[in-house]
């Protein structure tokens, strides 16, 4: 999933992109508010990891920014060393979805991502059982009968985001941009996507048929259940 850390404290910024690297996210960094704004306006994220303190204005104007925008489901966790509860509240009544407050865990932080994608995507645990195939979350595992699936980096990426978006057609370009990050920095004519997306369902089917695995012509794909 896409993540973009809204921080200026650049050391924690680097270990919470290490951490979460290491996990599975595809990270990007804004520093100013200026350039949270700016990332915002172009690309969709799965979460936003945002600071209130930021050099150059409030984290609070970048939360408006975001909430005032048509049709974004971004996560906000708000990450800060403010301590008053009124901040807390006004975060939350603004539409951060979590309050985090510094110093805090990585691992901790991490729960509460997982726990966010839970409750927006309706699951009581982190795994989702799709046509017999059992998709694991948060070890990034997906299996049939018990038996572990060899699938690549990206292909786990792609079958969790169709899975988490099932019965809804998702668009190449929104695969793209939750896959593989920064929309600007890929060639979206390019047939890379397909490839990967032909590379799964290829080992999919060694297993089971998938029929419900549905591509929607000259638009994206589909996950039927």
């Amino acid at each position: 999933m896409n993540v973009l850390i809204v921080e200026d404290e650049k050391s924690l910024a680097l270990e919470m992109d290490e951490f979460l690297s290491n996990e599975g996210f595809i990270i990007e960094h804004a520093w100013k508010k200026s350039s949270a704004e700016e990332k915002i306006f172009v690309n969709n994220y799965d979460f936003i990891l945002l600071d209130l303190g930021l050099p150059d204005g409030d984290g609070f104007e970048v939360l408006k920014q975001l909430k005032a925008m048509k049709d974004r489901d971004d996560a906000v966790i708000i990450l800060t060393a403010r301590s008053a509860v009124d901040d807390r509240i006004k975060g939350l009544d603004e539409g951060a979805d979590d309050y985090l407050p510094k110093p805090f865990s990585l691992n901790e932080l991490l729960a509460r991502m997982h726990a966010i994608i839970r409750r927006k995507h309706k699951l009581e645990k982190n795994e989702v059982n799709i046509h017999g195939f059992l998709l694991n979350i948060q070890n990034r595992t997906v299996s049939f009968n018990d038996e572990r699936l060899n699938l690549t980096k990206k292909e786990f990426e792609i079958f969790n985001y169709l899975v988490l978006n099932k019965n809804r057609v998702v668009s190449r370009m929104s695969l793209t941009e939750h896959v593989w990050g920064d929309i600007l920095e890929v060639n979206s004519d390019s047939n890379f996507v397909d490839v990967h997306v032909k590379n799964l369902r290829k080992k999919l089917a060694a297993v089971s048929p998938t029929d419900w695995f549905e591509t929607v012509r000259s638009i994206g794909y589909r996950i039927n259940c």
